[in-house]
């Protein structure tokens, strides 16, 4: 358990998000309008009357984002509503056309309900975050400031782009029930999780940079021990894992430090400073805030059919999870290497490509992308897809065939690690051709003729023969003294195993 020392006691921290994704559908969830939002797209030329609330414009849903929101909700292993409703969620901001937002209400059932997700644990076991219920709604509109000196300006592109919004699940019933997020790792790894679910469904981009995932931080401390939560704070609208630990760490810290000054923690939403890792109370917030819900009058309820869930089961790819009990059961690979490879789907994919079902290939593939590929990211193509590299100056774009042919002339005796090793540093160099063909240019075949191979250990035995005397009198560590000199007698291009192997049978 991840604990804070205090002047007196241990605090344990208790950590709720709210995190909300941009679902990728062509149209937005209540308009037939343009859904794909991103930065470089023209101000307000992604956005249509009912967008912009113009008077007599109804909302029609989109039927897509549902089936997306029923896809996600899978995923996170959650119960499905057959029946749900969308609410006017009443609030006034400039980013806001209609004056309220288009929601599913708290006090009923939305789309997705009652679901959980599996993480790693502060302890190094599984552990189960439980989420509340993921609800749909649309994006608002984004507020620009930095555009005139004293003008704001609104881009309602992004206004009516679906959303779901994902809070996880305390258990205020049952205050010992720690199936919650406990520390800022286990915060990071939840939203990673979650990230990932989507991104290998379809369902979002979940790209905190670009602002389709983001996440609202509440959290509270309480003595080891304790039996009651204490009051939360909520750090809103957090796009960075880096910041979101951050805050977490240092908003557990103030609060504790009121605590034990005699103080009282107050429900305030905060403000967080990237510059320097603080937060500071931006507005207060009242225990219940009242946004006036009522349905929504031009949207009927929504009503699901067991064979609509069926029908979008049968359509899901394997998920995260699915991906790494398959690596450790089937390729027998470590729970770290798997993790490393599931980190996003992405990768996942680069790694299936390159094994191909050989389960040979599963281990040396592994940790070739562990140790070599992702300390070079930039040189390889993590998303698939066939780009022509003609710059002769450029950078090689390794491909999974490209690794998988290298593991294989490794396995074949082909070439050593070290020449595999000085094949890939050419290839990020820009070299060009297979991996045989550059191996044939270089002259780094390795050497497999036991003749050839004798003849250097022959050699090699006959011009030390001081050496050859401590070896046989028991200094056996000799042994790579001897290797080390044919290997260099043969430029490195023997098979060390062989050499190793006709070294001993001589020296014996």
């Amino acid at each position: 358990m991840f604990t804070i020392k205090g002047k007196t006691t241990d605090w344990e921290v208790v950590i709720g998000l709210e995190t909300h994704i941009e679902v990728l559908s062509n149209s937005k969830i209540f308009s037939g309008a343009s859904a794909d939002y991103n930065p470089t797209v023209a101000p307000n030329t992604q956005a249509c009357m009912i967008d912009v609330a113009m008077p007599g414009m109804l909302p029609v849903l989109n039927k897509y984002c549902v089936e997306q929101a029923i896809k996600f909700g899978l995923g996170i292993n959650a119960e499905i509503s057959r029946h749900s409703k969308f609410a006017r969620k009443q609030y006034f901001y400039p980013d806001l056309p209609q004056g309220y937002q288009i929601s599913q209400p708290a006090e009923e059932p939305p789309v997705v309900g009652r679901g959980w997700v599996e993480i790693m644990g502060d302890d190094g076991n599984p552990k189960k975050i439980f989420i509340e219920r993921a609800h749909m709604e649309q994006d608002a509109a984004k507020n620009k400031h930095d555009m005139h000196p004293t003008k704001s300006f609104v881009d309602y592109n992004r206004c009516g782009v679906m959303l779901l919004e994902i809070v996880t699940f305390l258990d205020t019933k049952n205050p010992e029930n720690n199936s919650y997020i406990t520390s800022p790792d286990e915060a990071e790894r939840y939203l990673r999780e979650i990230r990932e679910i989507a991104r290998a469904l379809g369902v979002s981009k979940a790209n905190m940079e670009e602002g389709s995932m983001r996440a609202d931080v509440n959290v509270s401390v309480r003595p080891v021990g304790s039996k009651t939560f204490g009051t939360r704070t909520e750090t809103k609208n957090m796009v960075s894992f880096k910041f979101i630990k951050n805050a977490i760490e240092y908003e557990a810290r103030r609060q504790i430090e009121i605590l034990e000054n005699g103080g009282t923690v107050t429900q305030d939403t905060m403000r967080y400073h990237q510059d320097d890792g603080t937060t500071s109370v931006e507005r207060s917030k009242e225990d219940a805030l009242d946004y006036r819900y009522f349905p929504d009058p031009d949207l009927l309820e929504l009503e699901i059919s067991d064979e609509d869930i069926e029908r979008i089961r049968k359509t899901m790819p394997e998920l995260p999870a699915a991906t790494r009990a398959r690596y450790i059961n089937e390729y027998g690979l470590s729970e770290y290497d798997a993790n490393r490879l599931t980190e996003t789907t992405d990768i996942s994919h680069w790694y299936d490509d390159a094994v191909d079902g050989k389960t040979s290939r599963a281990k040396p593939v592994a940790n070739w992308m562990i140790s070599e590929l992702f300390a070079h990211p930039e040189n390889f193509d993590i998303t698939n897809e066939i780009k022509e590299n003609t710059d002769p100056d450029a950078p090689r774009i390794i491909t999974p065939e490209n690794i998988a042919e290298l593991v294989d002339m490794i396995s074949a005796n082909e070439i050593n690690g070290k020449q595999a090793k000085e094949i890939f540093i050419k290839m990020l160099d820009g070299e060009r051709g297979t991996i045989h063909e550059i191996a044939d240019k270089y002259g780094m075949k390795q050497i497999t003729d036991t003749g050839a191979i004798e003849s250097a250990v022959d050699e090699v035995i006959k011009n030390n023969p001081s050496q050859v005397e401590q070896y046989k009198s028991g200094k056996v560590g000799l042994l790579g003294f001897f290797v080390g000199n044919v290997m260099k007698a043969t430029h490195g291009q023997a098979n060390p195993a062989m050499v190793s192997d006709l070294l001993k049978q001589k020296l014996a």
